[in-house]
């Protein structure tokens, strides 16, 4: 019995101990943010870029390609053939990683760059 009673007092004790514990929730939030992170713009002009076909390349979603801390990940993709083509870099693309135009709307125009849409 004297046993049972020191591992009962030991879980009692446990239980205290994770009551008072250090609230590491504002540590995670830095790393694991609740709110989904959105893009940004990163330039109000599309690049053009010389693709190879069968190569696989990344496109940067976020446009913070410097800080990479914001949970979104690149898209990957493969060039279905070698040519020249113009890839966003407004972040608000219909069709990405490919530019449509969007950068010339007057939201993207008005929006700063580094801003979310």
């Amino acid at each position: 019995m004297r046993g049972v009673g020191a591992i009962l007092r030991r879980a009692a004790r446990d239980a205290r101990d994770l009551n008072t514990r250090r609230d590491v929730s504002s540590w995670l939030a830095r790393w694991f943010p609740r709110t989904p992170a959105r893009s940004v713009v990163a330039l109000k002009t599309p690049i053009k870029v010389e693709l190879v076909a069968g190569k696989t390349y990344r496109w940067c979603v976020c446009g913070r390609s410097k800080k990479q801390r914001t949970g979104l990940s690149p898209l990957k993709f493969k060039a279905q053939e070698t040519r020249t083509v113009a890839l966003c870099t407004c972040k608000a693309t219909q069709r990405p990683p490919y530019c449509d135009g969007t950068h010339r709307s007057e939201r993207v125009q008005k929006a700063e760059v580094g801003s979310p849409l």
